[in-house]
């Protein structure tokens, strides 16, 4: 797909806008009880994983601290994966079964943001120019 090359910067921060506002908004459901969540304990590990997925969602949308705020995300994904949904249901190597597969993508999509970076469309990339 030789074609798409000349938007590959376009495309990666599409996908870093996108994934970091749906992350938000997972967390959103989490700290008020919104768009069709349930409100959790803030002092509580669901609440810890709602201010993560609220304020790190945010960040890697407006490409502000991305890189650290997508390695948090990535942890915290992971360990939603492992305590959440494998600790609850097994199927270790099948997520499908156990409805953690949102979390696997989460967990390697941050990862690669944190790897990769911002790219253009970013206040990291404003702010390095200023």
């Amino acid at each position: 797909m030789r074609f798409l090359e000349p938007y590959a910067e376009c495309i990666h921060d599409t996908l870093r806008i996108v994934a970091g506002y749906l992350f938000m908004l997972h967390g959103l459901q989490k700290l008020f009880g919104v768009l069709g969540g349930q409100q959790m304990e803030l002092v509580s590990l669901l609440g810890l994983a709602a201010l993560i997925e609220t304020v790190g969602g945010a960040l890697i949308a407006l490409g502000l601290f991305t890189r650290p705020a997508a390695f948090i995300a990535s942890g915290e994904m992971a360990a939603a994966y492992f305590m959440g949904h494998v600790a609850r249901q097994g199927q270790f190597l099948f997520p499908v079964a156990n409805q953690g597969e949102p979390a696997v993508l989460y967990c390697f999509l941050f990862l690669y943001l944190a790897s990769a970076g911002p790219g253009a469309w970013s206040l990291d990339a404003r702010f390095r120019k200023a």
